[in-house]
């Protein structure tokens, strides 16, 4: 009976060893539990050779522990817990391996519509693949893409580390971005919730932040703060109101062509990167009106309007303290398209995503 009770208490040993690395092992492998069964019924068979039936237990459990690490290594990597790991959000990533923007479009072919851009690095999540095409997701958009243009797998999940920035998201009604980092200097924009900022530095309570190519400061206690991959941008088409000319609308959508194209500090070209000044005097140049390289001094041309009154091609000028340092040509729906920032180029925003300082308008 001694020797019983010595064999019976190895065995349970045995047995929680190997249930805690069946646990760590997951599902991964299938019929784990017949191999743990038969290998303690051998021992219960033989009780001269408890040792041996333990290591031999033990053993199982090992190779299953290698079999889940073989899977693991594979396109999608798979957590103790069964679930898929994330890379900035992402389950499946992808990539745009492209030079300028991957176009999306609404079903598996060329012809078919476009519904968005994917930037250069941008990421999305992969839904399936047909053929040469790949269904993806990222922001707003859904659609199909040419799978070649895409980085995938492992290559993607070890790229997008080097390339993702660390945002800061409104989770208030109306954040205040300051010049400073305190409540007593002056307001630099006002933001509203699910707004963006890129995170230049941590400072405990206050962000440094960068809005369009500005910087500014904001409390910790209002964002939360993630790491993400630029996202696709739509392509929805504007709906315009009453009484505008068909000059506007040509404005308008020959100017939402060059979303996705960078911003360049300086810049004047619409496909290798202008700044915002740079962006509209080029538009606005292709319909015979010229405007200096500067977004205070185009402030001073055309006729002042109300914000209420803005059609689309009509120019919102942002910046703080009365200063203007940020132009934009509203497209209608409240919303602008402008040359923001280096992380996010040529881009659609809402028009209010920052409290306009005037608006102006030059065609009539």
């Amino acid at each position: 009976m001694k020797f019983r009770h010595k064999k019976l208490t190895g065995l349970f040993t045995a047995g929680a060893l190997i249930i805690t690395m069946s646990v760590q092992t997951g599902a991964a492998v299938s019929g784990i539990s017949a191999g743990i069964s038969e290998k303690i019924a051998e021992s219960m068979e033989n009780s001269t050779d408890v040792n041996a039936g333990i290591s031999s237990a033990l053993a199982s459990c090992i190779d299953v522990s290698m079999a889940k690490a073989s899977i693991s290594s594979g396109e999608n990597a798979v957590t103790s817990s069964g679930r898929q790991d994330t890379v900035c959000g992402y389950t499946n990533l992808g990539i745009a391996n492209v030079e300028s923007n991957l176009n999306v479009r609404k079903e598996a072919g060329e012809e078919s519509e476009l519904v968005g851009k994917l930037p250069r690095d941008a990421g999305c999540e992969i839904l399936k693949t047909e053929g040469e095409w790949t269904q993806i997701q990222s922001g707003e958009v859904t659609g199909y893409v040419k799978g070649e243009f895409l980085l995938t797998g492992k290559a993607a999940r070890d790229y997008a580390p080097q390339i993702a920035s660390e945002i800061a998201t409104c989770t208030t009604d109306t954040l205040r971005v300051r010049q400073e980092p305190n409540t007593e200097c002056d307001i630099l924009a006002l933001m509203p919730k699910g707004e963006e900022v890129e995170v230049m530095e941590d400072l405990g309570e206050w962000l440094k932040v960068t809005v369009d190519s500005e910087v500014g400061y904001v409390s910790s206690d209002y964002v939360s703060v993630s790491n993400e991959l630029t996202k696709a941008m739509t392509m929805t088409e504007v709906k315009y109101g009453q009484g505008v000319s068909d000059v506007k609308v040509d404005l308008v959508s020959y100017a939402c062509q060059f979303v996705g194209n960078p911003y360049v500090w300086g810049g004047t070209s619409l496909t290798h990167g202008a700044d915002c000044s740079g962006f509209t005097m080029s538009i606005f140049a292709k319909y015979g009106i010229y405007l200096p390289h500067s977004s205070a001094a185009q402030s001073g041309y055309g006729r002042r309007i109300s914000a209420g009154e803005a059609q689309p091609g009509d120019l919102f000028f942002y910046g703080s303290g009365g200063g203007i340092n940020h132009v934009a040509i509203y497209i209608g729906n409240g919303q602008i398209v402008h040359a923001s920032n280096q992380r996010t180029g040529i881009k659609i925003s809402n028009a209010f995503y920052r409290s306009p300082v005037c608006v102006v308008r030059l065609l009539n």
